[in-house]
């Protein structure tokens, strides 16, 4: 049997790009990371909706 590696959402939010898109990576608590596809139009909204929170 293979061995179990904990799953944990410890580290960084990273962004690469794949392709001809972006693929950001969040942690999230309790452990494991929600993994999203993005297209650049797609990031620039993302980018301009947080802007609006954030500041």
């Amino acid at each position: 049997m293979a061995a179990m590696k904990p799953r944990t959402g410890d580290g960084p939010l990273e962004v690469t790009k794949e392709g001809r898109g972006l693929v950001m990576r969040v942690p999230l608590e309790g452990g494991g990371r929600l993994v999203v596809e993005l297209n650049a139009e797609e990031a620039k909204s993302l980018e301009e909706a947080l802007s609006h929170v954030t500041t």
